[in-house]
């Protein structure tokens, strides 16, 4: 009978813990989709097309509260939401290249902090997460977002270099765009969203899971 006590008694824990984990996710999403919807260009930087938003703060604070599973399914509900709450206007494109960049930084910062959860992980983990950020989105916007979104809206990718030289005149091509646009955009992103998580993640944690970083 104890035995069987026993595991009602686990089941009822993961199922409590299931739904607790769910509800999290979800409220993270739902703040990480409104913060998506507040976009700052950086025209410095890059062509004003490229927008900044925090909208990887609540996702990399759920992965390194819930794991870098939660958070992939916190970025993949935020599109979703932001889909609802927003439409698009880069035919999908500018939300797709949020989700994969966005989890180039979260995982392996979520990873590397789930391994060892002290500040030092965590410093290491958002560090190798935002070097991972910038290379992704140089990587992917050189050889699938940029030409997805030039086929889309019939614009050839000599309009991009074009916005990238009137910025840096050592633009020359589609590569240096995203060497020297891009990856620095990406590269302040995540830097940004790395020194305010480090601010916020200690008190959001408590009500979260009830434990600190470090």
């Amino acid at each position: 009978m104890s035995v069987t006590t026993n595991s009602v008694k686990k089941t009822e824990v993961r199922r409590t813990t299931n739904v607790r984990m769910l509800a999290q996710i979800a409220m993270l999403s739902a703040v990480a989709a409104v913060l998506m919807l507040v976009e700052v260009p950086l025209p410095f930087l890059a062509p004003t097309f490229y927008q900044l938003d925090l909208s990887e703060l609540p996702v990399l604070i759920g992965a390194f509260a819930l794991g870098p599973l939660a958070g992939i399914m916190i970025e993949m509900v935020k599109i979703l939401l932001n889909f609802v709450l927003n439409g698009t206007l880069t035919a999908g494109v500018g939300e797709l290249a949020n989700f994969l960049i966005g989890c180039a930084l979260v995982v392996p910062a979520g990873y590397i902090y789930k391994r060892g959860k002290t500040k030092k992980s965590a410093l290491i983990g958002m560090s190798v997460g935002t070097v991972c950020m910038a290379l992704a989105g140089g990587i992917l916007n050189a050889f699938l977002l940029l030409p997805a979104y030039g086929k889309a809206f019939g614009m050839p990718v000599d309009a991009f270099v074009e916005m990238g030289s009137a910025i840096f005149p050592v633009i020359d091509d589609l590569l240096t765009f995203c060497l020297f646009s891009v990856v620095p955009f990406n590269m302040v992103k995540g830097i940004l969203v790395s020194v305010i998580t480090m601010f916020l993640y200690k008190h959001i944690s408590r009500l979260l899971k009830g434990n600190q970083m470090g």
